[in-house]
């Protein structure tokens, strides 16, 4: 597939088969990660795939109060981590936060072109993760995906998400870059 084929076809998916991921497709997943740019090399992310149903019900729950009921049949869900103190600050930016924005963006396009569904979740509540999954206090959960197959129809929680931010909808290109200056 052309990369930019794949990145047309990339979708937020909020309804899965009940079916397992094979091990080989999470190794390729993880490799692409692994592979992402970071600031000077420093690779501060750590991803934790939760697939034990106890525990993924327990995930799923720090996310209550942030009306991510639609999560539960997914395979798993990777916890993307970070170690700031493995990162660096540039123009008064934290860079851990590109450095795991790009891994997880190499992550769930590769998940993509493996035929999995993926959804970046990113409300949630951090210090109960933290707890639920012993990550260190320095260090941040800076994002979740499900990962699983995407079921054969899409459910009403993805189609109204949808229509709610409007995900299909792009700015005309003329609007997204200019040449020299703002315009």
């Amino acid at each position: 597939m052309e990369i930019l084929d794949l990145i047309k076809s990339r979708k937020s998916v909020r309804k899965f088969a009940e079916k397992p991921v094979e091990r080989e497709k999470i190794e390729q997943i993880m490799l692409a990660a692994q592979l992402a740019p970071s600031w000077r090399n420093s690779q501060c992310w750590k991803f934790i795939i939760v697939d034990d149903p106890d525990k993924k019900r327990a995930l799923i729950r720090c996310t209550g109060a942030f009306n991510q009921a639609w999560l539960g049949k997914e395979y798993a869900i990777i916890v993307a981590c970070a170690d700031p103190g493995k990162s660096g600050n540039g123009n008064n930016q934290p860079y851990y936060l590109v450095d795991v924005a790009i891994a997880m963006e190499h992550l769930i396009l590769t998940a993509t072109a493996l035929g999995l569904g993926t959804c970046w979740v990113g409300s949630f509540d951090e210090e109960k993760i933290k707890s639920l999954l012993g990550i260190p206090e320095n260090c941040r959960v800076v994002a979740l995906t499900p990962l699983g197959y995407p079921a054969q129809k899409e459910g009403m929680v993805g189609k109204i998400a949808r229509q709610v931010v409007k995900s299909k909808k792009r700015k005309p290109i003329s609007e997204v870059y200019s040449f020299n200056q703002w315009d």
